[in-house]
C-alpha cells in the first residue's frame, strides 16, 4: 500500500514535469516584459499584460490614494500610494506561486494559474475609495449604516469595469486565458475564499474559478485561513520603509519555506476520518519569523495605522466627507464605477476649492441648500490644515469581553460593546457633567488593535512542516513568549472646546479614569 501510495505521488510529480515543459514551449509567452525599479524589492519584471492593465485610468487612479489614509499627516515619509503597493503584491505573488511551481511540479501549476495570481495581486485594490480604509470602515458606514459594503467588492467591479472599458477580453485571451472561468477565478482571488471552512466550501462550489485540488491558490492573495498572504508582506514591508520604523519579519524566507501540503479542514461531524485539502505550510523553523508577521501587524497598528493624532485626523476627515457628502454626492459614487474612477484623495482640495469642479459651475436648488453643509465641511478641512486639532486627553484599556457584539452610542461619538460596558458610559458622561463641561465638547474614539484574528492567537492555524517529512503537517502546540492577549481595546478622549478648558478637561479625564 505505502508503494503504491509512493508511486501515485511519483507518477503525478513526472505528469506534472511534463505539463510544464510543455506549456513553457507552446503557450504564448511574451519576451516583451518591463523592468521597474520598486524602492522595497528593486528590479521587478512585469507581465506586458499587467502593464497594459497599469496603464489605464481605473489603476492609475491608486496614484491618488494615499496607502495609509491620513497616516501622511502625522509622519512625513508615509507618501506611498496604492499604486506602488499594487504592483508589490503582484510581483510576490508570482515569486510564490512559481515558488511552489518550481519546487513541486506535481501540483500542475500551469503558466495560467501563475498570470491569473499576479493579475488578481495587481488588481486587488482597485476598489479603495479616498484615504483607503477610512472611506469603507468610517466614511460610508456613517453615511449608510444599513450598507455592508466592502472594497474587496468594489475591487471586483472595478476590475470588470476595467477589462470592458479597455477592450482587454482579446488581449488577455491572447496571452492564454479563457476569460469564462479566468474571470471568475481573478474576482474570487480578490475577495479571498476560506479554503478552512467545510461548510461555505464543502462541495467546492459549482462554477468555481479552479477546482478544489488547487485551493492553495486562493491562499496566496487573500488568506482567509491562517492571514499569512503576499498582501501583508507587501504593505508590512514598504509600511515600515517609508515610516522608518524597523521589522525583524522577513518574508523571502517564507518564500523559500512555503509549501503545499494536504491539512485538515474544518468538520464538526463525528466521522473519524478528516476531510483534507492542500494549503501552503511552512518549515516548522519558520515558526518565529511567522510571529513575528503577525507582531509587526499589532507593532504597525499601535505605532502608526492607530496613532492618536492619526486616528483624530481621520475623525475630521470623515466628519467634512459627511458634511460634503449632499453637495458632491460622494456615498453614490461607490455604485457607479466610471464616477467612482474619478473619486480619490482630491476630494478634500474640491471641498476647500469648490470652485475647482467645474462641472459644479451651475448650480442647481438643491446644490445651494447643499451649501451651508460644504462650508462646516470645508472649515474642519481648514482645521486639519492648520493642524488646529482636538487636544489628546489621554486613553485607558478596556476589556475585550463580547467583543462581536457593539451598540452605537452616538451622543459622545463612541462605539462601546453591549450591556457589559454601559457603566463606562455612564462614568463618563457623569465625569464630564459634574464639572459642567459639555459633552459635545468631547471626541470618544474606541481603539482595536490585535494580532489579525480578533482575539485569538493567529498560530494556531499555521501549519508547518519538518526537514525530514515535508509530506507530514502539523500545528504548533508548544509556542514560547506569546503575549497573555492578542487584542486590546482602547477608549481615547480628545476636547475639542476652548482653549481655556483644556486643564479641566484633562481633569475630568483623569477623575474618570481613575473611578473607572
Amino acid at each position: 500500500m505505502a508503494r503504491s501510495f509512493s508511486s501515485g505521488k511519483k507518477k503525478k510529480k513526472i505528469i506534472g514535469e511534463l505539463l510544464n515543459i510543455e506549456e513553457k514551449y507552446s503557450l504564448k509567452l511574451s519576451t516583451e516584459v518591463k523592468v521597474v525599479n520598486d524602492s522595497v524589492h528593486g528590479h521587478i519584471e512585469l507581465h506586458p499584460l499587467l502593464v497594459k492593465i497599469i496603464d489605464t485610468p481605473q489603476f492609475q487612479r491608486l496614484r491618488n490614494i494615499k496607502q495609509l489614509g491620513a497616516g501622511y499627516w502625522v509622519f512625513p515619509g508615509a507618501s506611498h500610494n496604492r499604486f506602488e503597493h499594487s504592483i508589490g503584491v503582484a510581483h510576490l505573488a508570482g515569486c510564490l506561486v512559481k515558488s511552489l511551481q518550481e519546487k513541486q511540479p506535481e501540483l500542475n501549476i500551469t503558466n495560467r494559474d501563475i498570470l491569473c495570481v499576479k493579475i488578481a495581486g495587481l488588481c486587488h485594490d482597485l476598489g479603495h475609495g479616498p484615504f483607503s480604509h477610512l472611506f469603507d470602515k468610517m466614511f460610508i458606514p456613517a453615511v449608510q449604516s444599513d450598507a455592508k459594503w466592502k472594497h474587496e467588492e468594489a475591487s471586483v467591479k472595478m476590475f470588470h469595469h476595467m477589462v470592458k472599458e479597455n477592450n482587454l477580453e482579446q488581449l488577455m485571451e491572447s496571452y492564454g486565458l479563457k476569460m469564462e472561468t479566468d474571470r471568475t477565478f481573478i474576482a474570487e482571488l480578490i475577495k479571498g475564499v476560506d479554503t478552512a471552512e467545510k461548510e461555505v466550501q464543502t462541495p467546492w462550489p459549482a462554477d468555481p474559478g479552479r477546482t478544489e485540488d488547487k485551493a492553495f491558490l486562493y491562499e496566496i492573495v487573500a488568506n482567509k485561513r491562517n492571514g499569512i498572504d503576499v498582501d501583508k508582506w507587501d504593505y508590512f514591508a514598504r509600511d515600515c520603509h517609508y515610516l522608518g520604523i524597523s521589522k525583524s519579519f522577513d518574508h523571502q524566507r517564507l518564500l523559500m519555506f512555503a509549501r503545499v501540503c494536504e491539512v485538515e479542514i474544518k468538520d464538526d461531524s463525528s466521522n473519524a476520518e478528516k476531510p483534507m485539502r492542500l494549503a501552503i505550510c511552512y518549515r516548522d523553523k519558520e515558526e518565529n519569523n511567522i510571529y513575528d508577521m503577525f507582531r509587526t501587524r499589532y507593532t504597525l497598528h499601535r505605532q502608526a495605522y492607530q496613532h492618536k493624532t492619526v486616528n483624530i485626523i481621520e475623525i475630521m476627515i470623515k466628519e467634512a466627507l459627511v458634511e460634503a457628502d449632499s453637495y458632491f454626492q460622494i456615498s453614490k459614487a461607490k455604485d457607479n464605477m466610471e464616477e467612482y474612477t474619478k473619486l480619490t484623495d482630491h476630494i478634500l482640495e474640491k471641498i476647500v476649492y469648490p470652485g475647482f469642479d467645474h462641472n459644479k459651475m451651475s448650480k442647481t436648488a438643491a446644490e445651494k441648500a447643499a451649501e451651508k453643509k460644504l462650508e462646516d465641511a470645508r472649515e474642519k478641512v481648514n482645521k486639519i490644515l492648520k493642524r488646529d486639532l482636538p487636544k489628546f486627553l489621554g486613553e485607558a484599556k478596556l476589556g475585550t469581553k463580547n467583543f462581536s457584539e457593539f451598540v452605537a452610542y452616538t451622543e459622545i461619538q463612541i462605539i462601546i460593546p453591549d450591556t457589559t460596558d454601559i457603566k463606562i458610559k455612564d462614568q463618563w458622561t457623569t465625569a464630564v457633567q459634574s464639572i459642567n463641561l459639555e459633552v459635545t465638547d468631547f471626541v470618544v474614539d474606541e481603539v482595536h488593535i490585535d494580532h489579525s484574528m480578533k482575539d485569538k492567537n493567529p498560530m494556531n492555524n499555521v501549519y508547518f512542516y519538518s526537514k525530514h517529512d515535508s509530506n507530514k503537517v502539523f500545528l504548533r502546540t508548544d509556542q514560547m513568549f506569546l503575549p497573555k492577549t492578542f487584542y486590546e481595546r482602547l477608549f481615547r478622549v480628545y476636547y475639542k472646546g476652548p482653549e481655556e478648558k483644556v486643564k479641566e478637561a484633562r481633569e475630568c479625564f483623569k477623575m474618570w479614569h481613575n473611578d473607572a
